[in-house]
C-alpha cells in the first residue's frame, strides 16, 4: 500500500494581491454574536467564540488557507456571508454551539442519490467535484518522485488536472469552510479507504491547531455529494463532543485506545494514542471500512489536530425515510451530520434559533442516535473487527 506524505511545512508563495485584499487579511472576521450564557471554562460565550484581531501562531498552511479563503469571500464566492451569521454558545451540560444561517438548506445543491446505501457507485452524470467553477479552487498538492509533497497556487485550467485539491464549501457553516478532495480526477465514490483517510489526517496535523477540525460524513448519514470528499472550518470553541465524558474499551493497533462516549446525546467510540498517526488513521479507517461495508451510516471527526478522532453512529436517514422521525425535529430541517452531532448545529428558522434550548437540541441528537440495544450490537461487532485486523504483538 503506498505510503502518502506529509504535507509540507512551507507553502509556495501566493500570487501578490490587490492592496484592498492584503489589508483585509491582516484581520480575521468575528461572528456576530449573542450573548448565551458561560461555556466550560468559565469565560463568556462570545470570548469563547471571537476570532483574535490577529491569530497568533498559525501554522503556515492554516495562514494560507485563511489568507486564500478571505481572497474568495472578498470576491462573492459564498451564497451567504458566514462571518456575519449569528452564533451562541447554550447553557447546559453540553454547551451546544448554535448558528443561525436562514434558508441555507434552500440554497444548497440537492442530493441526488437515495439515503439508504452507505456504498453506491460514482455517476458522472450527477453533479461532481470535477465541475466546480476552477475559482473555488483554494489550491492542490500532490506527491512527488521524492516522497515530498507540493502545492501549487491557485487553480488549474481543469480541475480534474490535480491529483488532489482543497475547495471552499460555498455554503459554508463555518469560517474558512473548505472541502477536501483526495484524486480528485480519479472520481471516487464517498467512501473511506486508508490512503485516503490518512491524506486527511495530515491536513488536520498540518493545520497545528485544535479549532480546525477536519470531518467526514458516509452517505446516508447526510454527505450530500457521492464524489470522495471530506470537510473542515475553524471554530474557536470547544465542540461538546471533544468535552464528552468517556469509558475505556480496549486497545488495538499499535497502542491504539478505542473508548465510548458517555453522557453525550450521540452514540460514538473515541480513539486516541497509537505509535504514530499512521498506526492510529488506519485503526480508524478500518472500523469506518468495516462500518460502510455493513451498510452502517457513520460521521468522523478528526480533533486536535489528528491526534483524536470521534466515530459517530446514527440512523436519522432511516427514521425518516420509514416516517419515525418526530414531527417537531423535521419541521427544523436540520440535517445531523458530523458538525451537529459533534454539537455545533446550524438552524434554518430564526424562530427555532431564538428559542434554540439545550434539551430541544439534546432531544435532536439522541433521535439521530443509535438506540442503546442498537449501539451495544453494532459496538461488539466493530471492537470484534478490529481485534481481528489488529497485528500481533
Amino acid at each position: 500500500m503506498p505510503v502518502i506524505s506529509p504535507l509540507p511545512f512551507s507553502l509556495l508563495p501566493a500570487p501578490a494581491a490587490p492592496a484592498a485584499s492584503r489589508a483585509r487579511w491582516n484581520s480575521f472576521p468575528h461572528h456576530r454574536l449573542l450573548r448565551a450564557g458561560m461555556c466550560s471554562n468559565g469565560f463568556d460565550s462570545t470570548n469563547c467564540l471571537r476570532m483574535e484581531e490577529v491569530e497568533p501562531n498559525l501554522s503556515p498552511f492554516l495562514h494560507k488557507l485563511f489568507k486564500e479563503w478571505d481572497d474568495c469571500k472578498a470576491r462573492g464566492l459564498f451564497h451567504h456571508n458566514i462571518t456575519t451569521c449569528e452564533t451562541k454558545v447554550l447553557p447546559g451540560e453540553h454547551n451546544f454551539v448554535a448558528t443561525l444561517i436562514e434558508g441555507r438548506d434552500q440554497k444548497k445543491r440537492p442530493t441526488e442519490f437515495g439515503m439508504n446505501q452507505v456504498l453506491q457507485p460514482f455517476h458522472s452524470d450527477k453533479f461532481n467535484f470535477t465541475k466546480v467553477k476552477p475559482e473555488e479552487v483554494i489550491f492542490r498538492f500532490q506527491e512527488t518522485e521524492n516522497d515530498s509533497a507540493q502545492y501549487f497556487d491557485g487553480a488549474p485550467p481543469t480541475v480534474s488536472a490535480s491529483p488532489s485539491s482543497i475547495l471552499i464549501n460555498v455554503s459554508p457553516i463555518g469560517y474558512c469552510h473548505v472541502l477536501l478532495i483526495p484524486q480528485i480526477q480519479e472520481c471516487l465514490p464517498q467512501r473511506v479507504d486508508r490512503e485516503s483517510f490518512l491524506l486527511a489526517m495530515y491536513v488536520a496535523r498540518e493545520a497545528k491547531n485544535p479549532f480546525f477540525r477536519v470531518g467526514y460524513n458516509s452517505l446516508g448519514a447526510f454527505a450530500t455529494i457521492n464524489h470522495l470528499h471530506f470537510q473542515a472550518y475553524y471554530l474557536k470553541v470547544q465542540y461538546p463532543v471533544e468535552k464528552a465524558p468517556t469509558e475505556k474499551l480496549t486497545v488495538v493497533g499499535n497502542g491504539v485506545s478505542i473508548s465510548q462516549l458517555v453522557r453525550y446525546p450521540v452514540s460514538g467510540f473515541a480513539f486516541e494514542g497509537g505509535a504514530s498517526l499512521e498506526d492510529l488513521s488506519q485503526v480508524v479507517s478500518d472500523a469506518c471500512i468495516f462500518l460502510q461495508e455493513n451498510n452502517r451510516p457513520f460521521n468522523v471527526l478528526i480533533s486536535e489536530s489528528g491526534k483524536r478522532l470521534f466515530l459517530l453512529l446514527q440512523c436519522y436517514a432511516e427514521k425518516q425515510a420509514s416516517g419515525k422521525a418526530s414531527q417537531e425535529f423535521l419541521d427544523m430541517r436540520i440535517n445531523p451530520a458530523v458538525w451537529e452531532l459533534s454539537g455545533h448545529l446550524v438552524l434554518k428558522r430564526r424562530k427555532d434559533y431564538d428559542e434554540a434550548s439545550a434539551a430541544t437540541l439534546c432531544g435532536f441528537l439522541v433521535e439521530a442516535s443509535l438506540s442503546e440495544a442498537e449501539f451495544q450490537e453494532l459496538k461488539k461487532c466493530v471492537l470484534e473487527f478490529l481485534a481481528s485486523a489488529s497485528p500481533e504483538k
